[in-house]
This record gives structure tokens, sequence and C-alpha cells, in this order.
């Protein structure tokens, strides 16, 4: 007598249904994968999350990039450490000075600066992705990038000397196309040295941008404690999707974009400009959302694109 065929296989604790939809959520990766797949995305880990008491907050955006690296996308890291770096320098007996939301940095700052995020905070990321699977490869920033002594003005216009803060003009992309061939996950400071070897502090997210413009990179992605561009501060429901790059000098000028999202949108636009394809704006606290705006259709924080 023929014996029926077993009952399908299923997973301790999840009905058949619960599986099928498992699949549908890979399946509706695979042409994403398959889309990026040897390109490179560029990764900016905002200072802001990474002090979230939560180790599962930072454990979970290590194991995205790490996935991101086993499917096949060249994935570089540039992160920040505002935080941390002003704890380490009341723990020096330096007091922060900022103007107009510029950190100024004297010659006893920077090398806290420095100190912080190349062997402190770099050190940290690569201990993190290394324990989700990954392969990271610490490279300080003053490794790869060359700067000139930042510019900057007050809010009335007048010139503002703010000490040691430099201004990203090449990135040697040598040593970090290197390490991806190799098969590492690029893990970069924003630390950069000028034509006399001097060290500078940089903008993080200016940093990311001259890295991804160099790499020329597909994709940008900024990782912070916010959900994206909002029409209404106050209201998540208000998430821009889809903010064409036409459209930004208007939210600048009605105050949509403001404060700190301005250099991270002006970062944006400068490295859509230089061959970036697109940018990304995600909250590295909700788990997951790194995969979730690069490999499902609807997304889950603000893209900018190119278009008016």
């Amino acid at each position: 007598m023929t014996q029926p065929p077993p009952p399908p296989a299923t997973h301790p604790g999840l009905s058949a249904t619960q599986l099928i939809e498992k699949a549908k959520v890979l399946l509706e990766a695979l042409p994403y994968i398959q889309k990026f797949r040897g390109n490179t995305f560029v990764i900016k880990y905002g200072g802001s999350f990474m002090d979230d008491p939560r180790p599962e907050v930072r454990a979970s955006v290590a194991l995205d990039i790490v996935f991101l690296a086993s499917v096949g996308i060249q994935t570089v890291v540039v992160h920040g450490g505002g935080k941390a770096i002003t704890r380490a320098m009341e723990s020096a007996g330096l007091k922060p000075e900022w103007r107009n939301g510029m950190r100024v940095t004297d010659a006893a700052t920077v090398k806290v600066v420095e100190h912080t995020l190349n062997n402190i905070i770099n050190t940290e990321i690569c201990t993190i992705i290394q324990n989700q699977g990954g392969l990271p490869r610490s490279i300080p920033g003053n490794a790869v990038n060359l700067c000139e002594k930042l510019h900057a003005t007050d809010t009335d216009g007048t010139p503002l000397d703010i000490g040691y803060v430099g201004d990203i003009k090449f990135v040697r992309t040598k040593i970090i196309k290197k390490a991806l061939a190799e098969g590492a996950i690029p893990i970069l400071s924003p630390i950069a040295l000028d034509n006399e070897d001097r060290p500078y502090n940089t903008n993080a997210d200016v940093a990311a941008a001259a890295i991804a413009s160099s790499l020329k990179a597909r994709r940008l992605v900024f990782m912070s404690d916010v959900p994206g561009l909002l029409a209404n501060p106050d209201d998540p429901a208000t998430l821009i999707s889809t903010l064409p790059v036409g459209k930004v000098e208007e939210l600048k000028r009605n105050h949509t974009i403001a404060s700190g999202m301005i250099p991270k949108v002006d970062s944006a636009v400068k490295a859509l400009q230089s061959g970036v394809k697109r940018v990304h704006f995600i909250d590295g606290r909700v788990p997951h959302s790194l995969l979730l705006e690069i490999f499902t259709d609807k997304g889950i924080g603000t893209e900018i694109v190119h278009g008016a």
C-alpha cells in the first residue's frame, strides 16, 4: 500500500504560513542583491546612536553591514564620534567649545580627537563587526584623507578660525580598494592630514560623502538617530520617502531641512553631484533598518535622488 507523503517540515515555533512569509521577504530582496552585487556602498555610522546603551542596537547595525558584504556588496564604513570626543576632552581637562555648530579644535583638542576616533571608536566598531562574523579592516582616516584648513564663517558671514578643522580635498582610494579586494570591510575615521602631515578633525558626514564620491559609490547611507527627513519635525508620520535633489534648496528655505540636517543634506547633494547614484537617511536604532531600506520595495527612511 502506498504511504502518504510526509507532512511538510516546519521550523520549531513557526507555522508553514510564517515560513512562507519569510521566503517572500528573501525573494523580495533577491533582485536588489543581484543588482547591487559588486557595487560599492558607503555607510556613515553615526555617533549619535553609537552611544545607545542597548548593545543589541549596535549588534543589529553590525549584522546588517556584514550581510551587505556577504552578498557581494563592497561595503565601506565611515564613523563619527562627537559625544565620545566630548567625554574624552572633559576627562583630559579640556572644555569643549562650539562656534556656529562647529567644534573649535586647538592643538590639544585635535590630539584627543585623533586618539578617540582612531584608537577607541574605530576599534570598538571593528570588534562589533567581527563578533557578527565580518572581516573589518581598521583604516585611520589620516591614512587616506588629505585636507586643507576649513575656512569657516559665522552666522553673519564673518570669518571664523576654529583651529584644526579640515576640508577634505583628496582621498587615497587605493588603500580602501585594496582592503575591499581582500574581502575586508574598511572602517574609516574622519581624521585627515594637511600637506605638512598635521592631523585635522573633519565633519564625519562630509568625510563620508568625500569618500563615497572618490570611490564612485552607488549608495551613500547616513545612519543616525532620526527616521529621515520629516515635513513636520514633530510628526514621524510626515516622513519624506523620496526627495529629488532639485527640491533641497526649497526645503532649506522653509526650514524643513534645518539645524544638524543641513550638513548631512549638503554632503548628500555634493555626493550626488560627484557621481554617487543615491543617498539615504535612516534611523540606525530601528532593527535592521539598513536592510529594510536597501532590500525592500518601500524602504524605511528618506532617499535623495537625482532630478528636479
